[in-house]
This record gives C-alpha cells, sequence and structure tokens, in this order.
C-alpha cells in the first residue's frame, strides 16, 4: 500500500470503530431508560425507547454497509480484519440490545394502571444494575482494545444467570401468595429475561473483543447458571418484539 492508502484506509477503521462506540452508547442509553420507565411507571419513558430502536437499527445497518466495503475496497488481513469483522459482530449484538429494551418498553406499556406493588421490581433493578455494568466494562473493553477487560466481563456472566434464576423464583412466589400480582408478575419475569439476554449480548460482544484483540478464542466454557427453563410454566400474553 501506498502511504496515502494506509493513511486512507487507517482513517476507514478508526471512523467505523467511532460508529460502533457511538452504538454502544446509545443501545446502553435505550437499556437505562427502558429500565427506568419500568421502576417509574413512566409509560412516556417507554414509548421514547420503542421509538428511538429505530435509531440504534439505522446505525448497525450502516457499520455492516462500511465494513463490508473496506473488506471488499482493501482487502485487509490478520487484526485488521478481525476489526472489521469484530465492528459487524458487535454491532449485530448492539443491535439486538436495543431490541431487548424496546421489548421492555413494551413490557412497560403493557401493565399501565395494573396493581404493581413497587416490591415487584426491585429485583428487577438490582440486575439490570448488574447487565448494565457489564454492558459499560465491555464497551470499554472495545474502545481500549483491553482483553483482559473483556474476559472478566465474559467471566461474570454466570452471576446474572444466578440472579435471574432467584428473580424467576420469586416472582413465582409472588404469583401464588397473591393473585392480583399474577398479571403483572408474568410481564416482569418477561422484563427480566429479556435484561438477562442483554447479559448474554455482554458476554458475546466480551468474546468478539478478546478474539479482536489477541486472535484467539477464549479457551473455557462459558460459564452459565440460568436453570429456570428447568421449571415448566405457561405465561399468558406474551408481547412479541
Amino acid at each position: 500500500m501506498t502511504e496515502h492508502t494506509v493513511t486512507a484506509f487507517d482513517a476507514e477503521l478508526k471512523e467505523i470503530g467511532r460508529k460502533v462506540v457511538e452504538m454502544g452508547g446509545q443501545a446502553e442509553r435505550l437499556v437505562i431508560d427502558a429500565v427506568n420507565a419500568l421502576i417509574r411507571r413512566d409509560t412516556a419513558l417507554a414509548h421514547r425507547v420503542i421509538l428511538l430502536d429505530a435509531s440504534v437499527d439505522a446505525i448497525q445497518r450502516e457499520i455492516e454497509e462500511k465494513s463490508i466495503l473496506v473488506i471488499a475496497k482493501r482487502q485487509p488481513m490478520a487484526v485488521d480484519l478481525r476489526e472489521l469483522v469484530a465492528a459487524i459482530r458487535i454491532a449485530s449484538d448492539l443491535e439486538r440490545i436495543g431490541d431487548l429494551a424496546k421489548n421492555v418498553g413494551k413490557r412497560v406499556l403493557a401493565i399501565e394502571g395494573e396493581y404493581h406493588p413497587q416490591k415487584l421490581v426491585r429485583g428487577v433493578e438490582h440486575m439490570s444494575d448488574l447487565v448494565l455494568e457489564q454492558l459499560k466494562e465491555v464497551l470499554d473493553a472495545y474502545a481500549g482494545k483491553d482483553p483482559a477487560k473483556a474476559l472478566a466481563v465474559w467471566r461474570r456472566d454466570s452471576g446474572i444467570d444466578t440472579m435471574y434464576t432467584s428473580l424467576f423464583r420469586e416472582l413465582l412466589t409472588y404469583m401464588m401468595e397473591d393473585p392480583r400480582n399474577i398479571s403483572v408478575c408474568t410481564h416482569l419475569l418477561f422484563c427480566a429475561k429479556n435484561i438477562e439476554r442483554i447479559g448474554d449480548h455482554a458476554t458475546n460482544i466480551a468474546e468478539t473483543v478478546y478474539y479482536m484483540v489477541s486472535g484467539e478464542t477464549i479457551a473455557e466454557e462459558r460459564p452459565k447458571a440460568d436453570i429456570s427453563s428447568e421449571t415448566n410454566v405457561a405465561f399468558p400474553g406474551h408481547v412479541q418484539g
């Protein structure tokens, strides 16, 4: 490559990286707003989350198109190719995170006006705090190209699963104790599952960041501790994403 071509290629890589960071910030904001809408019973904020998910989708398409174009035009190798492939993969995970935040927003609208003891959302709020911490750290790991931080996020995934399983059982108990809780607890169970899945996508991003920087996959088996699927429960009123 000529010096001019190398400079232009570096600029293209940096621009794609900036777009991934921007998308990560928007996805993180959607999750924060969705959880706040649930805690505060704020339907206006829930509507905003649902509407703004489209902007996250648009950035995802832009990252994918630009990355594919650069791969076709520059035919990069080694770490440069890994960065472009990582951008596509991370953008895909961030797009799914936006969808999951939107799903939480839809649940907020679904339980508007229902009997809704505040204690029922505390567990969801606590799990959300942990997931948001994971998401922030893995985005920092991407921006800083820090495989050690990415690996630390990856190893904490089982903590979110354990919390989800505990919350799953707690909400089932509330449903059995008081029939008035059944509807709202059903929606909260779906909110909790969406948040747990956001944690899974943060773990996916951690794996991608680790591979992008080191060129190696994580050798360990992914830690999982969600056993809620072992309980057979039929949930009414499923809201499609």
